[in-house]
């Protein structure tokens, strides 16, 4: 019997066809000569979780992701349908975390079996997600960022600041340099002055050393006067005086006041006009003895003795006042 060309042409497309979906299925990681159990998974979000990622239970791969809907009467809620080999048993209270697949990227889920009744196919698994290794990192990260904001603005502050800063060391720098100038054309115009009074100086510090050379020995006799001073006792040499001083100021109190000889000599005019007058009649007598002495001693021994006048004409020149 001979097959036409259209059968065999007919059979080839129906052997690729065939083909093509058993390779595209474990191309996907399904096992596609084994049944499996269908469970179903609502998710608020799915990061990234496409159909045919593994399911996982500890770390070894059980099932694949068989589809994924969008539930927008639940809030936009998303549906995840999975596939699980016939021969795992899943519990009730069972949870698919939701995780990363490791550094390779993408996402897995992971099957934390329960404790209870065995589940039915179709049944709805609790829903669970993990921290991967992006959110870590962006958990860790995001007080690094903040911390490095908050550095780059204080830098920038403190930049700010020195740039303020190296405008005023500038300006100071300008100012000590025009003073640098003004002082060296100062010290260039008085260098001669400034020679002369260093010439001065030098003379006036020589003058200085002979003057305490000078001073010297009349210090040492100053200090030898200052001894002899303390010798004397000055303190009873003035006790003493001070009592002299009183003494005659009483005894000048005293003449003042008319007691005593002095006072009464002093006050009293009845003695002086007495005293006046026994000198004018001294006066007197002398001036007659001077002028008539026979009158007085007589040595004729036949003579007549001589009165002589009774008074001398210059008795009776002076008279009491």
């Amino acid at each position: 019997m001979k097959i036409s060309r259209e059968a065999k042409v007919g059979f080839m497309a129906l052997l690729a066809i065939v083909m093509l979906y058993f390779g595209f299925h474990i191309l996907k990681g399904s096992d596609v000569f084994s049944r499996t159990y269908k469970y179903h998974i609502v998710y608020d979000n799915i990061d990234g979780l496409t159909a045919s990622n593994p399911v996982l239970l500890n770390g070894l791969n059980v099932g694949r992701v068989q589809e994924i809907k969008l539930l927008q009467n639940r809030g936009n809620h998303l549906l995840v349908t999975i596939d699980v080999q016939k021969g795992i048993v899943v519990p009730q209270g069972t949870g698919a975390v939701l995780a990363d697949g490791g550094l390779l990227g993408g996402k897995v889920i992971h099957l934390a079996m329960g404790t209870g009744a065995p589940m039915k196919d179709g049944d709805t698994l609790i829903a669970k997600k993990e921290s991967g290794i992006s959110a870590v990192l962006q958990e860790k990260a995001l007080p690094l960022v903040s911390h490095a904001d908050s550095l780059i603005k204080n830098l920038d502050l403190v930049v700010g600041g020195f740039q303020e800063t190296g405008l005023i060391l500038n300006q100071v720098l300008k100012n000590y340099n025009q003073t640098g100038t003004s002082l060296q054309g100062l010290l260039a115009e008085n260098r001669a002055n400034l020679l002369a009074m260093t010439s001065n100086l030098n003379k006036l510090t020589t003058s200085l050393v002979e003057t305490e050379k000078e001073l010297k020995p009349l210090l040492a006799k100053t200090g030898s006067l200052a001894d002899s001073l303390n010798a004397l006792r000055l303190g009873e040499t003035v006790t003493s005086a001070r009592k002299t001083i009183e003494e005659l100021h009483t005894l000048l109190a005293s003449v003042e006041s008319g007691k005593g000889t002095a006072g009464k000599l002093i006050k009293d005019e009845t003695l002086y006009n007495n005293l006046n007058r026994t000198m004018i009649s001294m006066n007197k007598l002398l001036t007659n003895f001077r002028e008539q002495p026979k009158r007085y001693v007589h040595v004729s021994v036949f003579g007549k003795k001589d009165k002589g006048p009774s008074e001398s004409p210059l008795d009776t020149a002076t008279t009491v006042k």
